[in-house]
């Protein structure tokens, strides 16, 4: 996950602070540091917040997608949505989901909060699916409808 680059170049680029990138997020400049050198994951929310605000796409921001734009504009996450793109994507891929958990080395049972909408799907789990099937974040997380896929 290159985002922690992304992440200090839009705020630079914005002529902002960690310390005010870590008010918009409600959290202390410290953990907000640790976003920026990667070593801690952002979470979903988090990343969801400066998509918002810098009007970026969540994939632009995880490195997914060069193209800052963003036609999806604000929106908020709706875990229910969430859960029912990625069990069609995991129908569509095929996918168990005891064979997505083994992708994403946990259980079964936390694909199936995911996909009932119960928890909101971690930021690395994301990535993965991502990366290994070349969906678009954005797509999963319901804040776009097209394109689904990466180009």
């Amino acid at each position: 996950m290159d985002y922690g680059r992304i992440l200090k170049q839009l705020r630079e680029d914005n002529g902002l602070i960690q310390s005010d990138i870590a008010s918009i997020l409600g959290i202390s400049r410290g953990l907000y540091s640790q976003y920026e050198i990667a070593d801690k994951i952002i979470p979903i929310q988090h990343l969801n917040t400066l998509s918002n605000y810098f009007l970026v796409s969540i994939d632009y921001l995880l490195g997914f997608s060069n193209s800052k734009d963003n036609a999806n504009k604000k929106v908020l996450l709706d875990n229910s949505k969430i859960g029912i793109r990625l069990k069609e994507f995991r129908k569509e891929n095929k996918l168990t989901q005891e064979k997505l958990a083994n992708i994403l080395h946990t259980t079964h049972s936390v694909i199936s909060s995911y996909e009932k909408g119960k928890t909101l799907i971690l930021t690395s789990f994301l990535c993965v699916i991502c990366k290994k099937y070349n969906i678009s974040a954005d797509y999963l997380l319901g804040k776009i409808d097209n394109p689904k896929y990466l180009k």
